[in-house]
């Protein structure tokens, strides 16, 4: 930089804050913020759309991305590609999510939407006060996380093993063959891998974790460096030849409750009668209809369904088109309507969804909270100024005696979006919660510390927490796996979802704003700077927004905070080439994650 372009810099900083100062908003110190993300960042490469007519993946890895696609190119099902999509991230992506963790599936087969429930549970014998210390008060959040305390049953393989019996058209063996071959040969650490693992303190603390991931002189692997692993190879052969019961029985579930109660410092009280009483629940989707769309996503434990689907409604009283993005970036009033619309539902999400076996929504199912007379209501409170801090609303006509939510939610996650070659389609989000999970390794795979997605308080003085720990119980999600029809004739719009912790709802959102409203195609939807609120500071991504846009926001009263949001967005689009239908598919550039098709 020259001595006169540092000048001109300073200068227009200088205006910029006198600008601030003039309307009596916050200056730029105040925009930066530090807190500790879900899964940091490791870099943005450029991706470009990928079309294809017949069948398309997009996952968060390119190994993963390739067994996909090596399934569907054999004539399988969504579904069978998705297990082996899943398969493979346990082994490429061990950060994010694996077999040891839990998902949430959104299938549609050209004439019903079925959502699939592979979230974990609580064993049997926690009670509320799981995460208080001795005085009541909360733990520190690694203290809850790293070990045995917050491992939940696991469910991913219980709910795929379901959707393949109703989905499935190759063998099920068949479908862990990318994984084991890729586990007994290796593969490559990624940049993105090796950089968590250098960052990464507490993984090390484990035998196994630390036999498996570091040198011997306990130095994480670097990117490139070829890695093996056996002993996952051995566990998907037993699960291939098996079923999911050879994981929920036998010696992998007593491998998994052994090395959960016998954690040195923070055991757990898993045991064997949690693992073989697990079941994944087939749900009802919650869907909405948006302009000319039928949007479609998962229902509790998941809130993402509830957020994105509040969210649209109330989006849906503004002219959001007119606020397209232009040359020189987002709309500054677009980005305050989107923000103040997230308050709106993040308030609600906190006040009222859980798992709906034990805590009922007001009314009793999704519909009060997405009535769209209540939305219409809801929006109205959004003015020219950013409202703060949203109170939950009475979608009843009635507040509910509930307290409010404390869950850190720093969740780890992977998103996988997939149509196979007949039209059917699978959305789906996996994850073992934070990164590494419990940092628990078992026969080759990670344990989640998915139950710290639970109120690390049970109650406040408005009421019991509606997300508290109770035995059998699922943990709120955030994970929002969407699809996205076209009202008039039925056909599939878009497949959707994206890791980001309680953010995804957000990221998710973006996107459907970008394509539905903005017109963007998909690659240009899911490249849009991050931005929105989950019912606090209006959360913008680092290095995205120009200085006037940032005064823009704060001008409208907005507190800000800047920092790297690492979405992981997998979107597929249908378009028509030619009067014929294609499907163009979109990777986040801000991860590992490929595209393809054919």
């Amino acid at each position: 930089m020259t001595a006169m372009t540092a000048l001109r810099a300073w200068l227009a900083g200088a205006a910029l804050t006198l600008l601030a100062a003039c309307v009596g908003v916050p200056a730029a110190p105040d925009t930066e913020w530090h807190d500790r993300q879900p899964e940091q960042a490791s870099g943005s490469t450029a991706k470009i759309a990928v079309a294809a007519r017949n069948f398309m993946v997009s996952t968060a890895n390119p190994h993963a991305t390739r067994a996909g696609h090596r399934i569907l190119k054999a004539g399988g099902s969504a579904v069978d590609a998705a297990i082996a999509v899943q398969m493979v991230l346990t082994l490429v992506e061990p950060q994010s999510s694996g077999i040891g963790g839990g998902a949430f599936l959104l299938h549609f087969d050209g004439q019903a939407m079925t959502a699939f429930d592979g979230r974990e549970t609580a064993p049997a014998a926690v009670d509320e006060h799981l995460f208080e210390k001795p005085d009541g008060q909360p733990m520190a959040f690694f203290d809850a996380v790293v070990g045995g305390r917050a491992v939940g049953v696991p469910g991913v393989l219980r709910m795929l093993e379901l959707a393949h019996r109703r989905h499935g058209k190759l063998p099920w063996a068949a479908l862990f063959a990318p994984a084991i071959e890729l586990a007994e040969s290796g593969f490559e650490v990624s940049p993105r891998l090796a950089q968590l693992l250098a960052s990464e303190p507490q993984l090390a603390l484990d035998p196994e974790s630390e036999a498996y991931f570091f040198d011997e002189h306990g130095l994480a692997w670097q990117a490139g460096h070829p890695l093996k692993n056996p002993a996952l190879a051995r566990t998907l052969r037993l699960i291939a030849a098996g079923g999911a019961d050879a994981f929920y029985t036998g010696e992998l579930a007593r491998a998994i409750v052994s090395k959960i109660g016998q954690h040195p410092r923070r055991p757990g009280v898993l045991a064997l009668r949690d693992m073989s009483g697990y079941r994944a629940v087939v749900r009802t989707p919650v869907c909405t209809d948006y302009k000319a769309w039928r949007v479609c996503g998962m229902p509790p434990p998941s809130s993402g369904g509830i957020a994105v689907a509040q969210m649209l409604g109330i989006l849906a009283h503004r002219n959001l088109p007119k606020l397209a993005p232009d040359a020189a970036g987002l709309n500054v009033e677009g980005v305050h309507l989107f923000a103040e619309a997230g308050r709106l539902a993040y308030a609600d999400r906190a006040r009222y969804v859980a798992d709906t076996d034990f805590v009922p929504l007001p009314g009793g199912s999704v519909d009060a909270l997405i009535d769209k007379d209540y939305l219409a209501a809801r929006a109205g409170l959004i003015g020219e100024r950013s409202m703060g801090t949203a109170a939950a609303g009475a979608p009843l006509g009635i507040k509910l005696a509930r307290g409010y939510d404390r869950s850190p939610e720093l969740a780890a996650t992977s998103h996988l979006s997939i149509v196979d070659a007949q039209g059917q389609v699978v959305s789906m989000t996996t994850s073992i919660e934070n990164g590494f999970g419990s940092r628990l390794m078992v026969q080759g795979f990670l344990l989640n510390n998915q139950l710290t997605d639970f109120s690390f308080v049970a109650a406040d003085a408005d009421g019991p927490v509606a997300n508290r720990v109770q035995p059998g119980k699922r943990p709120r999600s955030a994970m929002a796996p969407t699809i996205v029809l076209e009202r008039r004739t039925g056909h599939v719009a878009l497949v959707v979802g994206s890791p980001g912790g309680p953010a995804i709802i957000n990221y998710v959102a973006k996107v459907l704003v970008g394509m539905m409203d903005w017109g963007l195609p998909v690659q240009e939807a899911v490249d849009l700077p991050n931005f929105g609120s989950r019912n606090g500071p209006t959360e913008l991504e680092r290095g995205r927004f120009s200085p006037e846009q940032i005064v823009g926001l704060r001008v409208r009263g907005h507190v800000l905070r800047i920092a790297n949001q690492t979405s992981g967005l997998h979107a597929i689009s249908r378009i028509e080439i030619h009067g014929e239908p294609w499907w163009m598919g979109g990777a986040d550039s801000r991860r590992e994650g490929s595209v393809e098709g054919e």
